[in-house]
């Protein structure tokens, strides 16, 4: 397999997880026009440590590149395309700390109406109840972008007010329970799509000409909305708000009302890392750190850290989730 193929079969996998993974691709092309299209078994340490080290490239650039490259590689040896990684020493982490963005319930409605003017745009290729749609449902599911565009008609149990989210990670695909008023949204956004034809097995979020929703046009779309809405960071971070930031506030806004409504806090933590599709109670543990400082001592403290301990391994705590 040459360069160029074995780059775009891997950026394509890594969208389908719901991001857009702009840098890495753009990354990994920069790699193809430095070495060439040229047979990815043929490529070696050197070729890869002289792209590493090209002019002016600092530290953290350095490193990003070389988790883009190492990513690549792994992904094509363990396929067995090539028989090793043809890297070169990693070199120690440049200290830096990124800070997923929590939106407001103010911006959300924001964000919601600028949907509605935006994509009135007669060349958008969303139309504005689709958009506002995928929005509502990203943030009252905190699924990713790349499990909510994979949704078909059959996935949506509005009956039993349930969703099975296929996801293409390990262990991630579940089925999630979904409240009334998600339940009310979906159900309206579902007659719509009825009325217009469509079938099981069609994508429940579709373009406006019946396609499924590409991952890339998704997150452009989002970045428009969300300049037109105003929200921005102001924090000094080097990204603007993203559309992959509705599932870390989906994830904060519900710690925060179980915290408010006196929840068990030892049983809702680990129901909400199953419920996101996580494998270990760290994952959902982190979002501690970014609730309201109020709430942030007594979280800790309801919630003390585990570690990596796998929640499928709690037996109380899956009989408790069975019931839900």
């Amino acid at each position: 397999m040459n360069l160029r193929t074995g780059i775009e079969v891997y950026v394509e996998a890594r969208r389908s997880e719901g991001t857009p993974w702009l840098k890495g691709a753009q990354t990994l092309r920069s790699l193809e026009r430095y070495v060439g299209d040229v047979p990815i078994a043929t490529i070696r340490i050197n070729d890869v440590t002289a792209f590493l080290n090209g002019p002016l490239t600092s530290p953290i650039t350095w490193y990003k590149k070389y988790g883009f490259v190492r990513g690549f590689f792994r992904y094509w040896k363990a396929r067995n395309e090539i028989p090793g990684l043809p890297l070169p020493p990693a070199r120690r982490s440049p200290i830096q700390t990124f800070v997923p963005y929590v939106y407001s319930r103010t911006e959300l409605r924001r964000l919601l109406v600028a949907a509605g003017k935006v994509q009135r745009q007669f060349n958008c290729v969303i139309d504005p109840r689709t958009f506002r749609t995928l929005i509502l449902f990203l943030y009252g599911t905190g699924a990713t972008i790349g499990e909510a565009i994979a949704l078909k008609q059959s996935d949506v149990d509005l009956r039993r007010k349930r969703i099975n989210i296929q996801s293409s990670r390990v262990n991630r695909s579940r089925e999630i329970p979904i409240g009334s008023d998600l339940y009310d949204i979906l159900f309206e956004y579902h007659c719509t799509r009825q009325r217009n034809g469509t079938e099981s097995g069609s994508p429940f979020f579709l373009t406006r000409d019946g396609a499924q929703i590409k991952t890339d046009t998704a997150n452009q779309t989002f970045q428009r909305v969300r300049k037109q809405a105003g929200v921005a960071r102001h924090d000094g971070a080097r990204y603007q708000p993203r559309m992959h930031d509705l599932r870390h506030t989906f994830a904060v806004h519900r710690l925060t009302a179980w915290f408010r409504h006196g929840a068990d806090m030892n049983r809702m933590i680990p129901a909400l890392s199953v419920y996101m599709g996580q494998h270990n109670l760290a994952a959902a543990e982190r979002y501690l750190r970014l609730t309201p400082e109020r709430f942030r001592a007594q979280l800790n403290k309801l919630s003390p850290k585990r570690g990596k301990k796998r929640w499928r391994d709690d037996a109380a705590l899956m009989k408790f989730l069975d019931g839900l």
